[in-house]
C-alpha cells in the first residue's frame, strides 16, 4: 500500500480538507485499499484470464434455473464489498455518499468487473431510498443496502436494441396485475445480469410514446415461492473487456414487477439512477488513472536501458509528468461531481451543477483513462501487451468506461440541455470558475491570468454552439471537451491556491504544467519550473509508496 493510513497520498488530504467529516474513514479506506491491492486484484486477473461467468439456463433436470455462475473467488468478493459498507454505511450509518464513491475509486484500480455491479447495487438503493413508495421502500431497500453478507445485488435495464441510449424508444411494455405488473420485451445490454433486483423502464399499456410515457418498475430476480421470474437470459455478451463482469440480453416474458413510478416519472427516475453510476463511472475513471500512472512509474523506476533507468530519459519522464497531471485533474474533477452528489441530496439548487458537473467529468476522466492505460501499456512494451503484466487487462477495461451510462455525445447533449436558459448552467459553470479565480493569493498571478483567458474562451465558445440548433448540434461535443478541461484546470488552480497557505509550491506546478497540455505553449517554450515541480511529486510518491498494485 502507498502508505500505512492513507488510502491515496494525492486524494485523500484535499477530500478531507473539502469534506472534513471523510476523516472518520480514514483507517477504514486505508484497509480497504490493501485488500483491494492484493487480494481483489489477484483474483481479478484469475477470473480475466480462465474462470469468466457462463450462463446456465437449464438444471440437470429440464428446469428453467436461468441463472450465472461466476467462480467463487469473484463471488465471494462482491459479497464482501457489500459487508464492508461500500453500499450500506450511507442507510445503515448516514455516511455520504462520497465515502462509496471513494471506495468504488480504489476498486475501479484493480477490478472494474467488480465496480460495475457495485455501481449499479448503488444506484438501485439510491433510487429506492430517495424515490420509492413508502411500501416499496421498506419491502426492498434492506436487500440491497445489508452488509451481513447476504444482499441483493441491482441491476438497470433500459437499454434496447433499436434504440441505443435512445431510451424514449423503449418498445418494453408493462400490464398492470392488481397491485404488480408483468413486464414484455428485451433489454439489450445489461450489465451485471445475474442481479436479484433490477430497474427496468417499460411503457404501460395506453401510455404515451417518447419518455413521457415511461414508467420505472422493480423487477426481481426470484418469486416470492422461490421460482426464477418470467424472463430469460438470452446469452452473455463476449466483450471486450471486463470479462468477469456478466452483461447480457434479457427477454421478459411476463416478468412480474413492482411499480416505483408511474409515468410520466419513470424516465426521470432512470436517469436519476444513471446519474448515480455517471458518477461512478467518473471516479472509477480516475482509479485506471492511478492505477496505469503506478504502473508505468514503477516500470520506469526500475527498468534499465542502454546502461540507464528509464525514469533518467526526458521522453520517458515527460510522458510521466503528462499522466500525473492529467490523473489529477481527472480526480478533482470526478470528485468535484463525488461532493456535489451529497450536497444536492440536502440543496435542490446543487441539482443543476450536479448534472453539468457530472457530465464533463463522465467524458473527460474516461478519455484520460484511456490515455493513461495506453501510456502505461505503451511504456512497459512488448510486456505490458502480454497478460503477464496487468496493463493489458487496464486497457481493456477502461475502454466501457467512454461507453457505460452514456458516450460522449449523450453527454454533449446533457450539456446543451443545462447551458438552455431555464437551467442556467452556463451562470452557475461561470460563477464557480469566477469564485476560484478570485481566491488565487497574488504568488499565483500567472494562473489567475490563464484562468482568465480559458474562461473569455469558454464564453466565445458557448455563445458559437448556443447561437442555433446547427451550431449546437455540430459543436457540442467540442464544447464538452473544452468546458470539461478548463473546470479541471481551475480546479487544480483551486488545489494550487489552497496549498500556498501551507507554504507548499508543488500543485501550483501541477496546474501550470495541465495548463500547458490543454493550452501548449511554443515550441520548446514550456516551463522548466513547473516541469521540475511535478518531477519532484513523481520522485516524492515513488519514494513512499511501499509497493505497486
Amino acid at each position: 500500500m502507498n502508505d500505512s493510513t492513507s488510502f491515496d497520498l494525492y486524494l485523500e488530504p484535499w477530500l478531507t480538507a473539502r469534506v472534513p467529516r471523510m476523516a472518520e474513514y480514514s483507517r477504514q479506506l486505508a484497509d480497504f485499499y490493501d485488500w483491494v491491492c492484493t487480494d481483489v486484484d489477484a483474483q481479478a486477473n484469475y477470473t480475466d484470464r480462465y474462470a469468466p461467468p457462463a450462463l446456465e439456463t437449464y438444471d440437470r433436470n429440464g428446469e428453467v434455473v436461468n441463472r450465472v455462475v461466476a467462480n467463487r473467488w469473484y463471488d465471494q468478493q462482491h459479497q464482501e464489498l457489500y459487508r464492508r459498507g461500500i453500499i450500506g454505511l450511507p442507510y445503515a450509518e448516514q455516511a455520504p455518499h462520497l465515502l462509496t464513491f471513494a471506495m468504488g475509486y480504489v476498486l475501479s484500480q484493480a477490478d472494474i468487473s467488480l465496480h460495475c455491479p457495485v455501481t449499479l447495487t448503488g444506484a438501485v438503493a439510491y433510487v429506492l431510498s430517495a424515490h420509492a413508495p413508502d411500501a416499496v421502500r421498506q419491502q426492498f431497500l434492506y436487500d440491497v443496502a445489508r452488509m451481513d453478507g447476504l444482499a441483493k445485488t441491482g441491476g438497470t435495464w433500459a437499454t434496447e436494441q433499436h434504440g441505443g441510449s435512445d431510451v424514449g424508444a423503449t418498445t418494453t411494455t408493462a400490464v398492470q396485475h392488481g397491485d404488480r405488473f408483468a413486464l414484455h420485451g428485451l433489454k439489450w445490454f445489461t450489465s451485471n445480469a445475474n442481479s436479484g433486483l433490477a430497474l427496468a423502464t417499460a411503457r404501460p399499456e395506453g401510455a404515451a410514446s417518447g419518455t413521457a410515457g415511461l414508467g420505472l418498475y422493480l423487477v426481481p430476480s426470484h418469486l416470492e415461492d422461490g421460482r426464477p421470474n418470467h424472463y430469460r437470459i438470452r446469452r452473455l455478451k463476449d466483450k471486450l473487456g471486463t470479462k468477469g463482469l456478466p452483461t447480457g440480453e434479457i427477454e421478459l416474458l411476463g416478468a412480474e414487477a413492482v411499480e416505483v413510478a408511474a409515468p410520466p416519472d419513470g424516465f426521470r427516475l432512470m436517469m436519476d439512477a444513471l446519474e448515480y453510476s455517471r458518477v461512478h463511472n467518473a471516479v472509477g475513471s480516475a482509479g485506471v488513472q492511478r492505477r496505469a500512472l503506478r504502473e508505468a512509474l514503477a516500470w520506469a523506476k526500475s527498468r534499465h536501458v542502454f546502461g540507464h533507468v528509464l525514469v533518467d530519459y526526458p521522453m520517458v519522464q515527460d510522458d510521466l509528468l503528462r499522466m500525473r497531471v492529467q490523473f489529477e485533474a481527472g480526480a478533482l474533477l470526478a470528485f468535484e461531481a463525488a461532493i456535489t452528489f451529497d450536497e444536492a441530496q440536502h440543496d435542490p439548487e446543487r441539482r443543476t451543477w450536479l448534472r453539468l458537473v457530472t457530465a464533463l467529468a463522465k467524458y473527460l476522466t474516461a478519455e484520460y483513462a484511456i490515455t493513461a492505460a495506453r501510456a502505461a501499456l505503451e511504456l512497459i512494451g512488448g510486456n505490458g501487451y502480454t497478460s503477464d503484466y496487468p496493463a493489458a487487462r487496464l486497457l481493456r477495461d477502461a475502454q466501457v468506461l467512454t461507453v457505460w451510462e452514456g458516450p460522449a455525445n449523450i453527454q454533449a447533449l446533457e450539456l446543451l440541455r443545462l447551458l438552455a436558459p431555464r437551467y442556467r448552467g452556463w451562470e452557475q459553470y461561470q460563477s464557480r470558475m469566477q469564485a476560484i479565480q478570485e481566491k488565487l493569493p497574488v504568488v499565483h498571478d500567472k494562473l489567475r491570468k490563464a484562468m482568465q483567458s480559458r474562461l473569455e474562451g469558454d464564453r466565445e465558445a458557448v455563445a458559437i454552439a448556443m447561437r442555433d440548433e446547427q451550431s449546437a448540434q455540430r459543436y457540442a461535443r467540442k464544447l464538452l471537451h473544452r468546458l470539461s478541461q478548463s473546470l479541471a484546470f481551475a480546479l487544480l488552480c483551486e488545489a494550487a491556491s489552497d496549498a500556498q497557505t501551507t507554504g507548499n509550491p508543488l500543485p501550483g506546478h501541477s496546474a501550470w504544467r495541465y495548463f500547458e497540455e490543454i493550452e501548449p505553449p511554443a515550441f520548446g517554450m514550456e516551463d522548466d519550473n513547473a516541469r521540475r515541480g511535478v518531477l519532484e511529486l513523481l520522485s516524492d510518491e515513488a519514494v513512499r509508496s511501499a509497493h505497486v498494485i
